[in-house]
């Protein structure tokens, strides 16, 4: 073979400058073996460089590290199979903070500089907590102090409801029907049922006057003991009407010479109706008793107002008296020391609104409110709706709710029960069923009336200022009324009243009213809609209408 032709790749130079120089006439056997090595070591050389391809980029062991260049930078080293190896440098690892040791922070800690820092921070703190102290107790005092909550007892929280003719109110006509309508009676937020009378009493015959037998026109004792069981679990507390001649002709308490013997004879009565566990009496014509026979009218109140180991929970005595006149109601309500009493004061359908807003401020300026009970009548005088007209059920609804002391309502004036030509109608059950068109009219004005009765007895029982709040009146004439009713720093509620058959406009202002005051209930809801705002200087009422509006407590 001829070196001068043959062209070498550098990394074999070293072996071609070694090898001995050919000589001019070489053997053809040699030349052949020769050709034969070479071509081996190609092969060889080329399976070895496949090799070094399929190996990573990081280098190998047999390989020399690359120095890394002048500035700090990786070098790249070229290997002879190709292949590029990296060098990295090593981060510099970060220094952390390692604060203050122990025995440094303890030297540190008590250095002048520090003792004084640690003194004027404490000085500050408690100089700040002192202050804060300060500044609460300072507010405490300033703030207007609560109302301490009036004394009351039960009947004092909401509506009474009499049914004088158990008959005419239920569907089967005796007390187990009347046990059954509790739910409907809860729904309108009852708090005391007046039953009654249902005892035995022949019309003006004395001698046969039977207080503790029930009429088996109206039930019997297990009925009723029912009866008082279903509206105790409902919180409907139950008073008995025990008057002694309600069926008579010659007055409640019969003729005036029978008046000591029968109130001897309730007085045993009372004890047993009491150990029933009645809740209270109610008794008609309590003028004459009172005053024809004083001492066995109070042996009466104590029976019913003491309490004892066995009676606990407060009785109420409830009177009832023909007086219309506000000054004579008055001083009854006074002798008399019945815990309720009621009257005709409200009763007279022609009263002018000046005569009756004179009326409820006499009594109320003369009497605890949780002694003053309004009602248009007693449970013989009729319905609401027969005595006012239809289209002032509402009205007087809304009358009796919102003055200071406990509303009475006869059986069915939430529904506007007319009475037709008897004083007991039959209730009206069938209010949720459907009519024919005839009636619907009817019945829808019912139904309207029952839920204006529902939300003002709802109201009546959560409000502080309706249940005991202070009676203010703003504004009254022949035919209109308004009075506020306000406890402490409460909600106020504001109601109006139009008795005219015209439209009436009142100017309301003063020191204790905003401008504006916010509707609540109204018995035209197209004219004052629930939840608008109206002027109270200028308010003004539809013919026959009422409103009750509401504001905040300003301060």
């Amino acid at each position: 073979m001829n070196t001068e032709e043959t062209n070498v790749e550098p990394e074999h130079e070293a072996k071609t400058k070694d090898a001995p120089e050919p000589k001019d006439a070489e053997d053809p056997v040699q030349v052949a073996a020769d050709a034969d090595a070479t071509e081996a070591d190609v092969s060889e050389a080329d399976l070895d460089q496949d090799e070094q391809e399929k190996q990573p980029m990081t280098g190998g062991g047999d390989r020399a590290e690359d120095a890394p260049s002048a500035d700090g930078e990786a070098v790249l080293s070229g290997e002879k199979n190709g292949s590029v190896k990296l060098k990295i440098p090593e981060e510099v690892e970060e220094v952390k903070f390692m604060g203050l040791t122990k025995e440094e922070l303890l030297r540190v800690a008590g250095t002048p500089g520090w003792v004084r820092t640690r003194w004027a921070l404490l000085v500050v703190f408690w100089l700040g907590w002192l202050g804060m102290l300060v500044g609460a107790v300072f507010i405490i005092l300033q703030a207007p102090r609560c109302r301490d909550l009036p004394p009351t007892n039960w009947w004092n929280n909401g509506l009474l409801y009499q049914i004088g003719h158990v008959q005419a109110f239920t569907d089967t006509h005796n007390l187990k029907g009347l046990e059954q309508k509790m739910d409907g009676l809860s729904q309108l937020k009852v708090k005391g049922l007046v039953v009654g009378p249902i005892h035995v009493a022949p019309p003006d015959e004395a001698a046969n006057l039977r207080f503790e037998e029930i009429s088996p026109e109206a039930g019997n004792l297990e009925q009723f003991r029912g009866l008082m069981q279903t509206a105790h679990r409902k919180g409907i507390s139950v008073v008995l009407d025990l008057t002694p001649n309600y069926q008579g002709s010659s007055g409640p308490w019969f003729a005036n010479i029978s008046v000591r013997n029968v109130a001897e004879r309730l007085k045993s009565a009372l004890v047993f109706w009491l150990n029933e566990g009645v809740d209270g009496v109610q008794l008609s014509g309590v003028e004459h008793v009172a005053s024809m026979v004083p001492s066995l009218w109070s042996d009466i109140r104590a029976i019913v107002q003491n309490n004892t180991d066995e009676r606990p929970n407060k009785r109420v005595l409830m009177g009832v008296t023909e007086r219309s006149s506000a000054e004579e109601v008055s001083s009854l309500l006074s002798s008399s020391g019945v815990d309720l009493l009621i009257s005709r004061v409200l009763c007279c359908r022609d009263m002018e609104a000046t005569e009756r807003a004179r009326s409820i401020q006499l009594l109320y300026s003369s009497h605890s409110q949780t002694k003053l009970v309004w009602s248009l009548r007693g449970w013989a005088e009729g319905h609401l709706a027969s005595l006012v007209g239809l289209a002032q059920v509402k009205l007087h609804q809304l009358l009796l709710f919102t003055l200071p002391g406990t509303p009475v309502f006869n059986y069915g004036d939430e529904i506007g029960l007319m009475d037709e030509g008897t004083k007991f109608p039959q209730m009206l059950w069938d209010l949720d069923e459907k009519v024919n068109d005839t009636l619907q009219e009817d019945r829808a004005e019912r139904l309207s009336c029952r839920s204006f009765f529902r939300g003002l007895s709802e109201l009546r029982g959560k409000e502080r200022s309706l249940l005991f709040g202070d009676f203010v009146l703003l504004s009254n004439s022949s035919s209109s009324l308004a009075y506020l009713r306000v406890w402490d720093q409460s909600e106020r509620y504001l109601a109006a009243f139009n008795w005219a058959d015209e439209s009436d406009v009142l100017q309301l202002s003063g020191a204790m009213l905003p401008r504006q005051a916010t509707v609540v209930l109204s018995t035209n809801s197209s004219a004052l809609p629930a939840d608008s705002s109206v002027d109270l200087t200028n308010l003004r009422l539809g013919p026959g209408q009422a409103t009750l509006l509401r504001f905040p407590y300003t301060g």
